[in-house]
């Protein structure tokens, strides 16, 4: 038991990044973090040893934000005072990206954390999400264009120069 629970240990700082990255509150990611340790400590039976530790701790942690994401009630973070300071040293860019991720859905967040922010894999972070590979590479893909619009001051509907198709009988 003590090389699992060393092998948790080690986990710990990358589970508190995607937690924060995810929710924004750093005491709702602690308590992610806690209630997935505490789970798979609980349940350290059902992992295969020779699977990817990371990937199951990560994807209990997403279910778990989740489950949570559903009962709480979205408030504005415009004004959060307990966010993790980040490594850039523009303060407005800082919040600029965090109103951008903000904006995005739940599972389009969750697919650009894991693979931007914890340099996942598309493989590893469909099996994180329990997603096909095919569904991963379009979320980030509309992820990113939503993004770049934000970022680039672009209006999100935008007409594009595409022709719409009409229906005629």
């Amino acid at each position: 038991m003590s090389d699992f629970a060393d092998a948790l240990a080690l986990q710990i700082p990358r589970l508190r990044r995607y937690a924060r990255a995810l929710t924004h509150d750093v005491a709702w990611a602690d308590d992610l973090v806690q209630d997935t340790l505490e789970r798979a400590l609980q349940r350290r039976w059902l992992f295969r040893i020779n699977s990817n530790l990371t990937a199951w701790l990560l994807t209990m942690l997403y279910r778990l934000y989740l489950n949570e994401a559903k009962r709480r009630t979205r408030v504005a973070t415009a004004d959060d005072d307990a966010a993790e300071p980040a490594a850039q040293d523009d303060p407005a860019l800082q919040l600029d990206m965090r109103r951008a991720l903000d904006s995005l859905s739940p599972e389009q967040r969750a697919v650009i954390l894991l693979i931007g922010l914890e340099q996942m894999s598309y493989q590893e972070a469909a099996e994180v999400l329990d997603i096909p590979l095919g569904t991963v590479m379009s979320r980030l893909t509309r992820a990113r264009t939503v993004l770049r619009k934000l970022l680039s001051d672009q209006p999100l509907s935008a007409p594009d120069s595409t022709p719409h198709l009409t229906r005629i009988k």
